[in-house]
């Protein structure tokens, strides 16, 4: 029986090291895991890079992080809430956070370039008696 224990124990795998951020922007939320690899492998909610972020200008904002450190990881993002554009600032933010985890040496450089900091900005709600969070019904004298 202490047999059997001891292959159960030998055939667990020590998993692969990874390091993990958590990005917001607005009601988007991105979970950013990055591991050392040859950094061709960039894969948001299952697809390709080009593949979720359609717009060019979206794909640039995700990749800035990772620009800015001129470094290859493998990347694995689980993104969801909010809009396209506030989904690739949430991913940054994640992905910032999951470099200055892996390099506490990394950590001036990425807050020098903002990717470190939530922008707290959020939509204001909506109050009773208004049309929207400040617009009210037109007034009209006659």
């Amino acid at each position: 029986m202490a047999e059997t224990a001891q292959k159960k124990t030998k055939e667990i795998k020590a998993p692969e090291r990874f390091w993990e951020g958590i990005g917001r922007r607005k009601t988007s939320s991105a979970r950013a895991r990055i591991s050392k690899g040859k950094g061709n492998g960039f894969v948001v909610n299952g697809k390709e890079l080009g593949q979720y972020f359609l717009d060019t200008e979206d794909q640039r904002i995700v990749q800035q992080a990772l620009q800015a450190v001129s470094a290859s990881f493998d990347v694995s993002i689980f993104v969801r809430g909010g809009g396209i554009h506030s989904q690739a600032e949430a991913v940054r933010h994640g992905l910032a956070r999951a470099l200055s985890k892996f390099d506490e040496t990394l950590r001036p450089q990425l807050s020098a370039l903002g990717f470190l900091k939530r922008d707290p900005r959020m939509r204001e709600r909506q109050k009773f008696g208004l049309k929207r969070a400040r617009r009210a019904r037109q007034w009209r004298k006659r």
